[in-house]
């Protein structure tokens, strides 16, 4: 028998009150000069269902940066673009390592576990930005995901980027070691500077809930990608989305995400709703802390999980 599903919005409000109480929040990004200052106490969830009002609670209209959390995005763009020619030039399997490893790609020979890890990811965006500039390579990761939100309001802080490009030694570390292997097609400059940007996009919980729709699929869901790669992609998700914590998670939560350290969750259950939930404080995974915690009580309460309700 299905599990009856409680009111929503009774049970974000909880979940938040929850969250803002709990005295361990984890730890912000702080590699990231811009994301060092963010405000730790903030916390914000939001669920999207197709053809139905946005559900959301306490800060879920304060914009954060979703940092690794646009990888869903791009690889969107590249698999639109280079079809499964992709993954010639990047892996499907989970890496078991830090998300900035240097040991795998050094160790596979330039060839990046998948696409959600740094490595990774700069190969995807490298693919995207192949025949194009930066500047149209990214817009065209803001009008891909302001089409999947609905919402033409989405933008890129410019000064997360530029804190990035001015730390970010171990992606281009990331890049050269890639370059060297023939897996970078742009100078590295050019890739980095772009996948930079592409991380410092910023939304709110509401517009990342409502942009994770196209991966839900069924009726009334956004058509922007197929259904066949909308599979492929919750997969990826679910195997690879939290890096080394991936397991963690799919133990805990039980479906597809995607994490950033900016402490931005995009959760997708299937064929029902697309979740957003946001707290800067990460875990030593560096994966959002109370995120996590909140999206494992959401699953719990509401029976959305790919293996079955508990």
């Amino acid at each position: 028998m299905a599990q009856a599903l409680p009111p929503l919005q009774p049970l974000l409000d909880e979940i938040t009150e929850v969250a803002r109480a709990s005295e361990n929040r984890g730890k912000v990004a702080d590699y990231i000069p811009e994301l060092a200052g963010v405000d730790p106490d903030q916390f914000g969830i939001a669920i999207a269902r197709p053809g139905q009002p946005t559900v959301m609670a306490g800060d879920a209209q304060v914009p954060f940066s979703i940092q690794s959390v646009s990888k869903v995005f791009m690889l969107a763009l590249a698999l639109g673009k280079l079809g499964d020619r992709l993954w010639s030039r990047v892996g499907r399997e989970p890496s078991g390592h830090s998300f900035d490893s240097m040991l795998l790609l050094e160790l596979e020979k330039g060839y990046p576990r998948n696409p959600f890890i740094n490595a990774g990811a700069i190969v995807t965006t490298d693919a995207v930005l192949q025949g194009a500039t930066p500047r149209e390579t990214l817009g065209a990761l803001l009008r891909f995901i302001r089409a999947a939100a609905g919402d033409e309001a989405i933008h890129i802080n410019e000064r997360v980027a530029r804190s990035e490009i001015a730390t970010g030694h171990r992606n281009f570390a990331l890049a050269h070691y890639l370059l060297s292997h023939g897996n970078l097609k742009n100078p590295p400059e050019l890739t980095l500077g772009t996948y930079f940007h592409q991380c410092a996009v910023e939304m709110t919980c509401a517009q990342l809930a409502n942009a994770g729709l196209f991966l839900v699929g069924g009726a009334g869901a956004p058509r922007l990608v197929s259904q066949a790669r909308i599979r492929r992609i919750n997969a990826l998700m679910m195997t690879c989305g939290h890096y080394d914590g991936s397991g963690d998670y799919a133990f805990r939560v039980g479906l597809p995400g995607k994490s950033g350290v900016g402490g931005g969750i995009l959760s997708v259950v299937p064929g029902v709703a697309a979740i957003a939930v946001w707290s800067p404080g990460l875990n030593h995974y560096g994966n959002s802390k109370l995120g996590t915690e909140a999206m494992e009580q959401l699953a719990a309460r509401t029976g959305w999980s790919v293996f079955g309700p508990t």
